[in-house]
């Protein structure tokens, strides 16, 4: 580890929450979001007009989903090392202009191999947006205010997910994908007044390893680090890519008295999310430390988790109150990116505050597996309950196990 400041002498700008740098990363994860969710809260409506039944519906949307977030696994390493090497504005270009021109070319798809490749293809461009404008905003606010901007970035980008779901209301899906393409290029415009960070040009012109994620697997201590910066995030997408997106058959499951809608579920989730987000940085701010806040919304988390599994004949309002509780405790997205950046140097930060997020995406895959394992020896509703009581566990221990990241200092390098 080398400090930065004393060997490179660089030009570090400390900026304000609501400046320039912030609102757009906050409006670039808005449009990722609305893309990211855009096919959950589409995807039966999408499928049915390829002609699919209700069956085929459920198993190759599941694999959609899967695919797309492979293509996030595979987009997080390309684009991290892309920050780290070649700048974290590049990132935010180039990313949006993928992700956007795959949205309008998924507007078009004839048949599931095309809606196939095109979420893949989403996924790469998608997986670029988040890492690298939290990396960016946490190098250009003051550590005192980090967690604070890098929350209101996730809380107003994730609102996105409800905006999907109005437009998914008054569109025709394939129109619903059109205007997320759209959206992506004219932010575009904006992302012209946004500058680069000081401490990315002060290491910029200097002999020294930036972007290696091979630097992740060569040294026990830089890997332990980034295994647990992965694993704290675990218990998010199995809420978000296991319960909501398929609550219309946990629902039934469960008896609830009434048609519940998968898009209605994420949405009112995804409000929850977005105030749990800016809220948890307050918090963490508050109590001055990152994982205290952290237990809490893993507490949360579990609680609502209880609810879940344990609702019986209820209403539509008391699922769609539950999906929103746990909405609510999932809402720690923005702190456990933070800390994925705040664990490493200037040289390998956008890495891995880009691939870690993207791991746990990709995680859904194993997640799905697991379950889908479980299924047959314990059933529909108890084998998502066991594969939830395994998330939570490993997320815990791993949270356990972090350090503690709040008010570092990150204007230094990694040596490796």
């Amino acid at each position: 580890m080398l400090n930065a400041n004393k060997d490179l002498n660089p030009a570090v700008l400390s900026i304000s929450i609501f400046s320039i740098p912030v609102i757009v990363a906050a409006l670039g994860y808005f449009v990722d979001i609305y893309d990211l969710l855009l096919f959950t809260q589409i995807r039966i409506s999408s499928l049915h007009s390829l002609g699919l039944n209700d069956q085929d519906t459920s198993q190759i949307g599941a694999s959609i989903l899967n695919i797309q977030m492979i293509g996030l696994l595979i987009g997080g390493i390309l684009w991290g090392m892309l920050g780290d090497k070649k700048g974290r504005l590049s990132v935010l270009f180039g990313s949006i202009v993928l992700y956007s021109l795959a949205n309008i070319a998924n507007g078009l798809v004839q048949n599931v191999d095309q809606y196939k490749l095109c979420r893949f293809i989403a996924g790469i461009g998608l997986a670029g947006e988040l890492g690298a404008g939290i990396t960016l905003v946490s190098e250009l606010v003051s550590k005192e205010k980090r967690g604070i901007a890098t929350s209101l970035v996730a809380g107003i980008g994730l609102s996105g997910a409800v905006f999907a779901y109005f437009i998914k209301l008054h569109f025709d899906w394939r129109i619903c994908y059109f205007i997320g393409g759209g959206l992506g290029l004219l932010l575009l415009l904006l992302r012209v007044s946004v500058f680069e960070s000081g401490m990315f040009r002060s290491i910029e012109a200097h002999e020294v390893s930036r972007g290696n994620f091979v630097a992740f697997f060569t040294d026990a201590t830089r890997f332990k680090k980034y295994l647990l910066a992965i694993l704290i995030g675990l218990p998010t997408w199995y809420v978000i890519g296991r319960l909501l997106a398929f609550s219309n058959e946990y629902a039934t499951a469960f008896h609830v008295q009434g048609k519940i809608d998968p898009a209605k579920s994420v949405m009112y989730a995804y409000i929850a999310i977005s105030i749990g987000d800016i809220l948890i940085g307050v918090l963490s701010q508050f109590l001055k430390s990152r994982k205290v806040a952290l237990f809490i919304f893993y507490g949360l988390t579990a609680i609502g988790l209880v609810l879940f599994f344990n609702q019986d004949g209820g209403s539509i309002a008391y699922m769609y109150l539950l999906c929103a509780f746990l909405g609510f405790g999932t809402g720690f997205w923005a702190i456990f990116v933070t800390m994925a950046a705040e664990q490493f140097g200037t040289n390998l930060r956008a890495t891995a505050a880009t691939t870690a997020p993207n791991m746990v995406r990709g995680s859904l895959v194993l997640v799905t597996l697991l379950n889908d394992t479980l299924k047959p020896y314990y059933g529909f509703v108890h084998a998502a309950a066991i594969t939830g009581v395994v998330v939570m566990t490993i997320a815990t221990i791993a949270a356990i196990f972090t350090k503690e990241t709040f008010g570092k200092e990150l204007d230094y390098i990694e040596v490796c």
